[in-house]
Parts: structure tokens; C-alpha cells; sequence
């Protein structure tokens, strides 16, 4: 039995990213006193009394606006009713009732889910202030009071939500999901390739570059397994940012990568591949993620025969630091080869998740020092004593040597190209440590 699903609903600026930060117990939503930061649909888990369900974060609804990026906004907001099971209406106690909450609540009645009306920023203990008691005037049942700041209230929240759910089964134990962080410049196609894959408009697709703000999380099932896709904001250069907003969107993105299995690289094909790009791939190497580059909008490239080569060269040349990750030239608009994204994320994640025996890997280092003997200075050779492997996520190799200074980088980039071709270990980095041992020991 799937969990239940949970949507905060309001119009803009009345406290529902706090609420829903407050219910998940995390800071995933940004929180800001400008209205409208939040636009897309944005899912967390929240558990009381035994119960899991799903939060779903929507951006402030306006119903009579007629710009683009709030209509879109509107229109995620109604996905989400559509979706839930139980919706909760966010209100705020000190501007009182407006037209604007009468559109929400009469569009709630309409949808025939069942309704926990929340009237928030009652930061007071105590008998609530005289303008609560004007929201039984929605006819959405008993108001709650809640301080969404300081977590007043929220038991008594949860506790009318949960009075709607269906009465809970046993049920077989969920498989994990795959954890994939969507990253890249603005504009490169992340939140069009999240809306391919699931089939619908789950996140606001816009030509303004920082559509996106939240990291937006996707859970998704299909042939190939179980994902959770992250739409995460796009990075753009440091000196370039100035908003505050902005600065949060790319602290979210951030933490997306240090949360991930593997991280989707995405490559704006019309605008080549850029300093910004090969930044933003560090971010996912220096994490030690497994990791994809996907060339998008390759639909929209005049190819030859040899448009293909050219642009591959370009990116070994561009990524040769992380010379493990496979390239993939996709199109989000069409779905060209975004079948193949997955196979190649699957076996990313198995190859990160590697274990192998130190005995095979000792067999694997003979064999390699039989073909290259290893590096010597002065009349003194580098003699390895034995390899063993101590983590996974990446794949972390412990080399006992009798002297580091003599295993060279070029001869660590051997020994790793005879690990990955014997054990097929592509699309995670591999990190090598070395031991020396001392003549004491």
C-alpha cells in the first residue's frame, strides 16, 4: 500500500515552506519573506503516530494572475490537490480572511478532498487572537491553530490529517530508490528532462534562466527500477549571483549532489561545453559520485557525420579529470536515447557499490606488476606489498607500500585502468590510498 499524500495549498507568503520544513523535520523548501519563492511541487516524509506519508510543498496560488510563471505555479498547485489524499489550506491570522482565500478554499470544495483548514503565525500560546475565529467563515470545518516558526500546534495539525487516511495494511517492504541529482548550468534542459521521464508537467519549464529554485525531489518506477530524479536549481558562476534567493537554490543543488547515487551532468549542447560546466561536474567528483555527462538538445544541432566525434573530443578533452564518466547525447524534448540514461545510471550505481575480495585483487596487482614493472629512483624500487578494498561510494583502494614517494601518479593511473577494465568498474572515480611502511615496522 502506497503512503498517503499530504498537500499544503495557500495563497503566496502565509508560511507554507515553513510549515512544511517544520512537518519533514529538514530545511529542504527555502524560506523567504519575498512571495513566490516557491514555484515547483517539492515532496518530503513526514511520520506521525506510526503513520509515513508524503508532504507535498506548492508554490502560492493566484488565481486571476495572468503571467506566465505564476499561472504555471497555479497550475502545480492544482496537480498536487488533484494528487492528495488530504490538502491543507494555509492561512495567516494576521491579515485575516482576503478574496484570495475564499478562490483557494471554494477551488478545495470543488475538488471533493477532504480539507484541514490551518490558520498559521499564531505565535502566541493561549486562547487564539480575535481574527481566528473569522476562518469558520471559509466553511472548511474547524480552524487550527498553528506557529509554524515555533511548531505550536502542528501535533494537533497532524492529528486531524491523519483522521482522513485510510486504514493502515501490512504491506511488503519497499525496495530502495535510486537517488539521481539532475545538475547543471540554467537553462540546460534539467527540469524538461524530469518531465519527459514522468510524464507529466512536474516542474515549471520556462526559457527565464532560475526557473527553478528548490531542489525538487521525483519518485518514479518504470522497467529499469525504482529513482528519485532531483531537479536541482542551475549553477551559475559565484561573481554572477547576487540574489539571496539564488544563493539558497545553489546551497540546495549542493546538498542534492552530497545526498545522490549518481549525479546526472546536463550539457546545453547549443551553447557547447563551458568553464561553468566543467565546474559544476567537480562539485559531483570532489563528492566521489558516481557520475553521467548528458549532452541535451541534441535534437537541435546541425549534425554531419562527424558532429558526433567532434563534440566527444571536446568533452575528453574539457572532463579529462574525470575521464570515467560516459557521455550520452540526449534530447529531453523528444526522449531521444533518455532510455539509455537509464541503463548507464544503473550501472554506475552497481559499479560505486562494488566490492571486491582482496584476493582477487592481489591476483589483479601480480598479474599488473608482471606486465609493468613499477617505478624505480635511485637504484630503489616501489614494491607493493598487498591492495585490499575498505569502502564503497566510491570504491576506496588501501595500497601498502614501501615507499609513497616512489608510486608515481602515472603508475596509480595504471594500476586504476587495470581495476576498471578487469572489474568493469565505469562511471565512478576511484579513489587510491597509500600506506607506507616504515622500516621500523
Amino acid at each position: 500500500m502506497s503512503a498517503p499524500v499530504v498537500a499544503i495549498v495557500g495563497r503566496p507568503n502565509v508560511g507554507k515552506s515553513t510549515l512544511f520544513n517544520k512537518l519533514i523535520g529538514e530545511r529542504v523548501a527555502i524560506v523567504n519573506d519575498t512571495p513566490g519563492v516557491t514555484r515547483d511541487r517539492i515532496f518530503g516524509t513526514c511520520e506521525w503516530c506510526g503513520r509515513t506519508f508524503t508532504v507535498v510543498d506548492t508554490g502560492g496560488i493566484e488565481p486571476y494572475s495572468d503571467d506566465l510563471i505564476l499561472r504555471q505555479m497555479r497550475r502545480q498547485a492544482e496537480l498536487a490537490i488533484q494528487a492528495a489524499d488530504v490538502t491543507i489550506l494555509v492561512t495567516d491570522v494576521r491579515s485575516g480572511v482576503t478574496a484570495t482565500d475564499e478562490e483557494v478554499a471554494q477551488m478545495l470544495r470543488k475538488s471533493g478532498r477532504p480539507v484541514v483548514l490551518c490558520v498559521n503565525k499564531c505565535d502566541s500560546i493561549g486562547e487564539p487572537p480575535a481574527e481566528y475565529y473569522e476562518f469558520y467563515n471559509l466553511g472548511l470545518g474547524t480552524p487550527i491553530q498553528v506557529s509554524s516558526v515555533h511548531g505550536h500546534g502542528t501535533g494537533d495539525l497532524l492529528d486531524a490529517v491523519c483522521d482522513f487516511f485510510p486504514e493502515q495494511k501490512d504491506g511488503e517492504e519497499e525496495k530502495e530508490f535510486v537517488r539521481v541529482a539532475i545538475i547543471g548550468r540554467p537553462n540546460a534542459g534539467k527540469s524538461s528532462l524530469v518531465n519527459y521521464i514522468t510524464g507529466e508537467n512536474r516542474c515549471i519549464v520556462s526559457d527565464i534562466a532560475g526557473t527553478t529554485r528548490d531542489s525538487i525531489d521525483t519518485m518514479i518506477e518504470n522497467r529499469h527500477g525504482r529513482f528519485c530524479l532531483t531537479d536541482t536549481a542551475g549553477i551559475r558562476r559565484s561573481s554572477k549571483v547576487e540574489d539571496e534567493i539564488e544563493k539558497y537554490s545553489i546551497i540546495r543543488a549542493k546538498m542534492a549532489i552530497d545526498r545522490s547515487d549518481v549525479c546526472v551532468i546536463m550539457i546545453d549542447a547549443q551553447q557547447g561545453v563551458t568553464e561553468q560546466d566543467t565546474r559544476i561536474a567537480g562539485l559531483a567528483h570532489d563528492s566521489g559520485k558516481a557520475c553521467i555527462i548528458a549532452v541535451n538538445k541534441w535534437d537541435a544541432i546541425e549534425k554531419n557525420d562527424k558532429t558526433m566525434g567532434e563534440f566527444r573530443k571536446r568533452l575528453e578533452t574539457e572532463f579529462a579529470y574525470m575521464s570515467y564518466a560516459p557521455f550520452l547525447f540526449i534530447s529531453a524534448k523528444t526522449g531521444q536515447r533518455v532510455d539509455k540514461l537509464f541503463e548507464m545510471i544503473l550501472s554506475a550505481v552497481n559499479a560505486a557499490a562494488m566490492r571486491i575480495s582482496t584476493g582477487m585483487l592481489n591476483d589483479l596487482l601480480a598479474d599488473a606488476v608482471a606486465r609493468v614493472q613499477p617505478p624505480t629512483d635511485k637504484g630503489r624500487r616501489l614494491k607493493i606489498m598487498y591492495v585490499t578494498q575498505a569502502s564503497v561510494k566510491p570504491p576506496t583502494f588501501v595500497f601498502f607500500v614501501n615507499s609513497a614517494e616512489l608510486f608515481h601518479f602515472s603508475y596509480q593511473r595504471y594500476l586504476e585502468n587495470r581495476i576498471r577494465e578487469t572489474f568493469g568498474m565505469q562511471g565512478t572515480p576511484i579513489r587510491f590510498v597509500i600506506r607506507e611502511r616504515t622500516k621500523e615496522k
